[in-house]
């Protein structure tokens, strides 16, 4: 019972690490970071650290659900963990005044800790593999998106990512943990594990990190706010900008800063890109423990 609840403290803290270090990097670009608000008017940095703080215990609860898990159909475990994500929902509202900050972090990251979890009672080691993890995540939610998002069609009253797939086919996050996170897998843990093992400074790699998913991210925040010319042009700012060296460079953090200021003016928010940062993190800290 004590090893139980220790790996699931553990998977727990790290799915709180990756979300603390996502929104402690700072310049981002529209988003909240240690300098301002970003293009958000209801939430700020501490709106962050009281929601963070909040779901402490619901990750726990995803990854005790995951390391308990003895059934053959993994597709059961994504059903046990949804009644505890909309706990954890309910728990940030209440912490952050009813303002979302993290609902689709909730989603990702409790999904990896059970995922996680469940793996680690195969290979009892806290160094675990993405990979592997991946699997059980795609295999957890195969068919999500065609089960939520099959009839959208026929609906009159959509949320809000039915209506970006309804208007641009596009899956969201869904479509990304049903490919196991492909976007983080192929781009952005592999530049995250490089940039660590050049002992880079922990916020540059975050903030450099970031550019490089805004650069291919489908980003569903920047087409529910705005539309598909302006996830091109933030998508082609982020490549001008790690052209120029990104945050390594006084040129590419000078661009960082302007690009900051030109998406907050124009209420631009890249937060599907920021989400898949804090994923990014956490599936490199439980491959990588000393981290």
């Amino acid at each position: 019972m004590q090893k139980d609840f220790e790996i699931c403290q553990y998977i727990s803290e790290m799915a709180l690490k990756a979300m603390l270090f996502e929104v402690s990097a700072t310049p981002k670009p529209g988003l909240v970071d240690r300098n301002n608000s970003g293009a958000h008017k209801d939430m700020d940095f501490y709106s962050f650290m009281a929601s963070s703080a909040s779901l402490a215990h619901t990750f726990h609860e995803c990854a005790y659900e995951g390391f308990t898990f003895e059934e053959d159909d993994l597709k059961k475990l994504l059903n046990k963990i949804r009644p505890i994500g909309i706990k954890g929902e309910n728990k940030m509202f209440c912490a952050t005044n009813k303002v979302n900050t993290h609902k689709g972090l909730i989603f990702s990251l409790g999904i990896i800790c059970a995922a996680s979890a469940y793996k680690y009672k195969e290979v009892k080691s806290l160094s675990m593999n993405v990979e592997e993890i991946c699997r059980i995540i795609q295999k957890m939610s195969q068919g999500i998106s065609q089960q939520e998002l099959g009839d959208v069609q026929k609906k009159e009253k959509l949320t809000y990512g039915e209506n970006l797939f309804k208007k641009y086919g596009i899956k969201g996050i869904r479509g990304e943990v049903e490919s196991g996170f492909l976007t983080v897998r192929k781009y952005s843990l592999p530049i995250c594990k490089k940039l660590m093992r050049e002992n880079k400074n922990m916020n540059d790699v975050l903030v450099q990190v970031l550019l490089h998913l805004m650069s291919v991210t489908e980003d569903s925040n920047i087409l529910g706010r705005h539309d598909v010319n302006t996830l091109k042009d933030v998508q082609r700012m982020a490549k001008e900008v790690l052209n120029l060296g990104g945050i390594s460079t006084k040129e590419g953090r000078q661009r960082i800063f302007h690009m900051d200021s030109e998406f907050i003016s124009k209420h631009i928010s890249p937060g599907g890109s920021a989400d898949l940062l804090a994923v990014t993190m956490m599936l490199y800290f439980l491959e990588n423990i000393n981290s």
